[in-house]
């Protein structure tokens, strides 16, 4: 029974789409997104953050929308909410907002443009708010290979 639900589990994360790439913009980070219910998605970011801090973050994203605008590929209008960590001569714990619009062409190439603002603290011989995470609010470009 055990074995019969191990691959049932595998099989259902195996059947879900993924995406894998790099996120470009105020910080520079290795991208990764899973579906988890119908066209809802996680995704999980690793990089820097501002050029000068490693951060790690995830957000689970709601697709709001996916308007047919094109007779081949996908358009999708997403939204969600995650937290963020990041290290830089201290620690920043953040929440963090996300909304983009996504396509993803009839071959698997997936191209994103979204804000990822960040509001939170840092600690490091004191505390403040980190201020750094509103530069979220500049665009990103994300280019991914979806499979």
């Amino acid at each position: 029974m055990i074995a019969v639900l191990a691959l049932g589990v595998s099989l259902a994360a195996a059947a879900q789409p993924k995406a894998l790439g790099i996120r470009w913009g105020f910080n520079t980070e290795i991208s990764y997104q899973h579906n988890v219910s119908g066209a809802d998605f996680v995704e999980a970011n690793l990089g820097t953050f501002g050029f000068n801090s490693f951060d790690i973050s995830s957000t689970y994203n709601f697709m709001i929308a996916q308007p047919a605008w094109t007779a081949r590929g996908e358009w999708g209008f997403y939204a969600g909410p995650g937290l963020a960590l990041g290290v830089n001569k201290g620690v920043s714990v953040a929440v963090q907002g996300q909304v983009g619009l996504e396509y993803t062409f009839w071959f698997p190439l997936q191209l994103a443009v979204d804000l990822k603002p960040q509001f939170g603290f840092w600690a490091h011989h004191g505390a403040g708010f980190f201020t750094e995470g509103l530069y979220g609010f500049l665009p990103s470009l994300s280019v991914r290979y979806r499979f």
